[in-house]
């Protein structure tokens, strides 16, 4: 059973629509779905997998990562009236949650590389559990950048590691010398754990809830030690003051692409 089918199970439970069974039998109808207002839409190819598991078929007349106008038609659906019912929220609640994040992303995206072309906008592991990879794909498609999926692909040492661990030259080492094709990302807060971390040649260095200015002059002292290392920017970064860390940093990550992002409103209408 994949995603979709456990998400239409949840839906339907062991009865099934009720309503629409006991309202209808075999008749079909036509309906599209209608974008409430402008954004960047998301999520219409596992809509489409969607009425084609109801029984339905979907057409989507525009792209996922396109920009789409209020009233704007975004998908075309005809087969039996129950199947397009049967899939209808589902179908919603992935477009309108995914477009939320994609929006979001891109007008990130843009305000920061205006300052700095290169820089990277990362989701982080902040997401809802069972939704993860359709949330990072809306990321994807608003520009961004996924980070680590989870944590098996990289590794992040963080504050609780290096506390288990003793300090963070311990932690590191012990990484080293266990872990050898996989990206070493450290997250520090304050300057002598970062200045240790980038002698001892780590890939990433994230600067964990650091002021504009302090992460701005550390990330040139870790460049001078090592300027391959790339710098991530985390912790406390908003929409309102991310462009302030665009400019020097090498990636910038921001959970609430996922955890907090506002859906985007579409309609489902039987045309």
């Amino acid at each position: 059973m994949n995603d979709i089918d456990r998400y239409l199970q949840e839906d339907m439970g062991v009865e099934g629509d009720i309503t629409s069974d006991a309202l209808f039998g075999d008749e079909t109808a036509e309906a599209v779905i209608v974008a409430k207002e402008d954004c960047i839409v998301a999520g219409l190819e596992e809509a489409k997998i969607v009425f084609s598991k109801t029984g339905a078929n979907a057409e989507n007349m525009v792209k996922d990562g396109d920009f789409v106008n209020e009233k704007d038609i975004v998908c075309k659906i005809i087969g039996p009236a129950k199947s397009i019912l049967k899939g209808e929220r589902l179908a919603l609640n992935i477009i309108c949650r995914m477009s939320g994040i994609a929006t979001e992303t891109k007008a990130i995206v843009n305000k920061c590389r205006k300052i700095n072309p290169k820089v990277a906008i990362a989701a982080t592991r902040k997401t809802t559990p069972g939704f993860r990879k359709y949330e990072k794909k809306a990321v994807e498609l608003g520009g961004g950048e996924t980070h680590r999926f989870g944590l098996y692909d990289a590794v992040m040492i963080k504050d609780n590691h290096i506390k288990i661990a003793g300090s963070i030259e311990d932690a590191i080492k012990k990484v080293k010398q266990k872990v050898h094709d996989k990206t070493i990302e450290v997250e520090v807060e304050n300057e002598e754990d970062a200045l240790l971390a980038a002698n001892l040649n780590v890939d990433v260095i994230m600067l964990d809830n650091f002021a504009p200015e302090k992460a701005n002059m550390l990330a040139k002292k870790i460049k001078e030690v090592n300027p391959k290392i790339l710098i991530e920017i985390s912790g406390g970064i908003t929409p309102d003051n991310i462009i302030k860390y665009a400019n020097f940093a090498d990636r910038i990550s921001l959970g609430c692409l996922t955890h907090s992002v506002k859906s985007k409103d579409f309609s489902l209408e039987i045309t």
